[in-house]
């Protein structure tokens, strides 16, 4: 089992029962189930998982939020209006060879 993952297990049993994610509660659980894992981990989770509530993040995995939704708007509007701009550009180009004479 790798560090990481024995670190979010041991985040996802205390938020199970209730118990603030500390890095010294996660340090505890991981070396009950034997398992070494370096110092390090215990505080970078303890520090990301502070105040978060683990059962809404799980809940939500994969629901699409507000700002992917806006960022997908913004990507397609800005999709379109490059297309147009494109569009604009090469009509202009045709235009342009026709005046001269080039487009016959």
């Amino acid at each position: 089992m790798s560090a990481e993952l024995a670190v979010v297990y041991a985040a996802l049993i205390l938020q199970d029962d209730n118990v603030e994610i500390t890095s010294d509660k996660l340090q505890t659980l991981v070396k009950a189930a034997g398992i070494e894992v370096e110092p390090v981990w215990f505080s970078l989770y303890a520090k990301a998982l502070a105040g978060q509530d683990l059962k809404a993040l799980l809940l939500n995995v994969g629901a699409p939020g507000a700002g992917g939704a806006a960022a997908a708007t913004g990507a397609a509007g800005a999709a379109a209006s490059t297309e147009a701009a494109v569009e604009e550009a090469v009509e202009e180009k045709e235009e342009s060879d026709d005046d001269m004479g080039f487009g016959k």
